[in-house]
Formats: structure tokens, C-alpha cells, sequence
């Protein structure tokens, strides 16, 4: 397998404001070490033709690979093309295929189209273009001496499927890569990154094939696989193995694989045991029911919930004793229980969640910024608590309280 060393480059001035995240260099690094390509920089440049056109110079002095994304679309801050062109001295040229597609649009749409649509249309001489089969305007894969060039739009969409169809393939075509490469993605909760790792450091220390690789996400901690192998059965085999190995270690904070999120997990489990659910949500307001129904099929399980984040809701919408928020508070164990058992049954719901605590940024009732109750109640009365003491931003211990709900739930589901 012959090494290639790629460089990734975003261009787009919202990108160095903060606006939008680069979430396509991730996304695309992923991809990249799949098919054992290395990564080796990662660029911003925001639209500036001098700014682009250095970045580029720099890529073209260190990279065998070079993916640029954004910079394609019609306006005058769209500079990929024209920084390109200015480094290597390639024609430009309308792309007639791509330039039909735009004027069907607008025609399909009723809609003028303005000049500089057409721009969208411009490839280098000799491109290899790509189809954009969900946007306007095409890709291209630009081979120069030694090294390849690949443009593509910066909508996540449109790259992806680029990737997938044109991009991928060329780059197993160049790194001469005949082997059949599979990955698994294992999501885990209610465990670090760090404490995951020291759980199963020497799986990953004596592995060569499947690699794992641990990263913490904002739902959780997920281990990538990706095994190599000359046929899928044998690739899908070392994958099993090893998720077999991990989950001897872990498997209690074990969630699922790939696309089976936490919530996805929830609903699914709901529904697999015949339970439904409500929510009452005072410190995070109505964040956890959003999370849940987001699941296609939620409405069979999640009947609603109640956001009470004024005292009054508390007590003359849920009920929640006025005695029990004088002697103990709105952020107590008392509360956040009576909380869950009157939700369950206002919605009639075999259980009740609810959510009670300070998010900040001033402390409450002599009661620490960070300071959650979580609880569960079920048909039977049975009712499951968990004080939590969390750290950093409001946001974030909204954020850790929602997470921290849906694992209690895996749990008692489990």
C-alpha cells in the first residue's frame, strides 16, 4: 500500500468568526485514516484571494494530498477557483454538463437566474469533475506533477456525498489499496474518555488489527474499530472479536453500535419492554423530551412532559406539595421526586422522570451552582434518585443533567 500524506484546508471567513464549526475536516480525517491516509495539517483561511492562494502555496510544498473544501459557490468572496489558479496556473473553463443542471434549476423554480450563477459552472482544464447530485455546484479531483487536489463545496451534505462516491474511490485507486476495510463505531455512557482508556489500555496496546481509537463526544465516549482484511467476513470477524474483548471490560456503559445513540437506545428499549414515559423539567427546560422525540417513533412511548421552571408550576400545575418545597426546596431529592411520580401520573405514563437543580450563575436556596436531583418513578412506585454535582457552564450542566437522565433510564431499562 503506497503512503499518502494529506492535508485538509477549509476556506470561509465564517469559519475563523466562530459562526460555524469545521465539522467537515472531522468528518473527513475520519474518513481518511479508514483507508490508512495520514493527516498531517489541518487549515482555516477565510476569503481572502492573497490569504488562499499563500495556504495553498504551503500545501503544495508539503502535501501529497490536499482536500480543500468551501470557496465554490457564486459570490465574489468565493475564491477557491481563483487562489488555485493563481499557484497553478490553470485555465479555467465553464463546464457545460454542471451549467445545464444550474439553469434547469432556476427554470424549474420560476426563478431569474443572475449572472454570476454561471460561475458555479467553472472547472480547471482538465479536472476530473465531480457531480454534485445535491447542490449546484460540482466537485473536482485536479492531478498536477505528483500530488492531487481535490475541491469540494463546504455544505456538509454536498461534500459527504462527493466523498463517498468520487473522492473515496480515487484515493484507494492512489494508495494502491486492494484491501477490504470495515469500521465500527461503539457508544458508551456514564464513563470518561480516560477512565475508558485505562479500562481497556492493554486491548489497545497489544491490537494492531482493528485499531481502536477512543473520543469523548458530547453524548458520550465512543471506540472506533477498523479492521483490514481481505474479505468482509474476515474483517467483520476481528470487529466482533474485539468489541467482544471490550465489552468483557465495559459492557456495562455499553449503548450501542454505530448510529444507535443513546436516545435511539431509549426509545427502543421503551418500546421493546411496553413502558411510556413523561417528563417534568425544571432546571433543563423541556431538553431531554426535545432529545427524545427527535427519535422517528418517540410519540409511541414519550406521551409529553411538563417544564415547570417557575415554583408555581411545581405546585399548581404538577402538584408538587407546597410542604415538601418549604421544609426541603426546589432542588432536593423530595422535590425531584414528587416531581417524577406526579408527571407519570398527570400523563399517565408508566414512568416519570423529572429534572430539579442550579444551573446557575448565582447559587440557589443556599444550594451550590451545579447542584442537580434527578428521579425516576415507575408504576409501582418504585423510585430510583441521583444527586449530581456538576461543573462548568449553565449550558453545560444543562447539557450533563439530560445525559445523565438517559443513563440512569439505560439503566433501569436494562
Amino acid at each position: 500500500m503506497k503512503q499518502i500524506n494529506a492535508e485538509i484546508i477549509a476556506v470561509g471567513t465564517e469559519l475563523l468568526l466562530g459562526q460555524i464549526a469545521n465539522t467537515n475536516a472531522q468528518w473527513i480525517s475520519q474518513e481518511l485514516s479508514t483507508y490508512g491516509v495520514n493527516v498531517f495539517y489541518h487549515g482555516v483561511v477565510g476569503d481572502n484571494l492573497k490569504r488562499v492562494a499563500d495556504t495553498f502555496s504551503q500545501a503544495k510544498d508539503r502535501s501529497d494530498l490536499v482536500i480543500v473544501t468551501g470557496g465554490l459557490g457564486p459570490t465574489e468572496d468565493d475564491l477557491t477557483r481563483e487562489a488555485f489558479q493563481l499557484v497553478s496556473k490553470l485555465d479555467i473553463m465553464e463546464h457545460r454538463p454542471s451549467l445545464n443542471k444550474i439553469e434547469a434549476y432556476f427554470q424549474k423554480q420560476g426563478m431569474e437566474m443572475t449572472p454570476n450563477n454561471r460561475k458555479q459552472s467553472h472547472v480547471f482544464t482538465n479536472a476530473n469533475v465531480l457531480e454534485n447530485k445535491v447542490g449546484m455546484a460540482p466537485g473536482m479531483i485536479v492531478s498536477q506533477q505528483k500530488q492531487n487536489w481535490v475541491f469540494l463545496p463546504g455544505v456538509p451534505k454536498e461534500m459527504k456525498q462527493m466523498m463517498k462516491d468520487d473522492v473515496i474511490p480515487f484515493i484507494q485507486e492512489i494508495t494502491e489499496n486492494e484491501s477490504i476495510i470495515e469500521s465500527m463505531v461503539m457508544r458508551f455512557i456514564g464513563i470518561g474518555e480516560a477512565k475508558l482508556e485505562d479500562e481497556i489500555i492493554d486491548i489497545i496496546q497489544s491490537q494492531v488489527n482493528p485499531t481502536i481509537a477512543p473520543l469523548a463526544q458530547a453524548d458520550g465516549v465512543v471506540i472506533r474499530l477498523t479492521a483490514k482484511a481481505d474479505s468482509i467476513n474476515t474483517a467483520s470477524n476481528l470487529l466482533q472479536d474485539t468489541k467482544r474483548k471490550i465489552l468483557e471490560r465495559v459492557g456495562s456503559h455499553f449503548v450501542g453500535i454505530n448510529e444507535e445513540t443513546i436516545d435511539r437506545k431509549i426509545i427502543s428499549l421503551l418500546k421493546e419492554k411496553g413502558k411510556t414515559i413523561a417528563a417534568a423539567e425544571s432546571l433543563t427546560g423541556g431538553k431531554f423530551t426535545e432529545n427524545l422525540i427527535s427519535v422517528k417513533g418517540a410519540s409511541t412511548v414519550c406521551s409529553g412532559g411538563i417544564v415547570c421552571y417557575n415554583t408555581n408550576v411545581k405546585t399548581d400545575v404538577l402538584g408538587v406539595s407546597a410542604k415538601t418545597i418549604a421544609e426541603e426546596g426546589t432542588v432536593s431529592e423530595a422535590c425531584a421526586i414528587e416531581m417524577a411520580n406526579k408527571v407519570r401520573n398527570l400523563l399517565n405514563t408508566n414512568i416519570g422522570i423529572s429534572f430539579t437543580g442550579i444551573a446557575g450563575p448565582e447559587p440557589i436556596e443556599n444550594k451550590p451552582v451545579g447542584l442537580v436531583y434527578i428521579a425516576l418513578c415507575d408504576e409501582n412506585t418504585q423510585f430510583v434518585v441521583e444527586k449530581c454535582n456538576f461543573h462548568g457552564s449553565r449550558e453545560a450542566i444543562r447539557r450533563k443533567a439530560v445525559l445523565k437522565g438517559f443513563e440512569l433510564l439505560l439503566n433501569y431499562l436494562k
